[in-house]
């Protein structure tokens, strides 16, 4: 039986890993949302997540781009919790940064920090 409590649980390395191969797109758009979505919640993503992920993952490149960019919305199968988590998560903006470096030093030289979100 799968309860809400399984699906609360934390993914292993090994879903995790298979899940990233999973989500490989052909599409460099859809992969630059997707590595986003790793760098921010990867030591975080629960069965819940994985399962949301794995559907959004089954749709057509073009069709994933046009509910990652907010040109359609969920629907049918996949207007379901999962889904709609996993993909409000895929749609956050990335943080901007901001360039610390002192006049005069170059770039390559310098660190850029992203900043808090409030």
């Amino acid at each position: 039986m799968h309860t809400e409590t399984d699906d609360n649980a934390l993914i292993g390395a090994t879903e995790l890993s298979r899940l990233r191969w999973r989500c490989r797109r052909g599409l460099l758009e859809n992969d630059l949302f997707v590595a986003r979505f790793f760098e921010r919640h990867a030591a975080s993503l629960s069965l819940r997540h994985a399962t949301g992920l794995q559907m959004l993952m089954d749709l057509a490149d073009n069709d994933l781009l046009d509910l990652l960019l907010v040109r359609r919305e969920p629907e049918d199968e996949l207007a379901c919790p999962e889904v709609i988590e996993v993909l409000g998560m895929l749609r956050v903006k990335p943080l901007p940064t901001i360039d610390v470096r002192p006049v005069g030093v170059p770039l390559i030289d310098a660190p850029i920090f992203d900043l808090p979100t409030a």
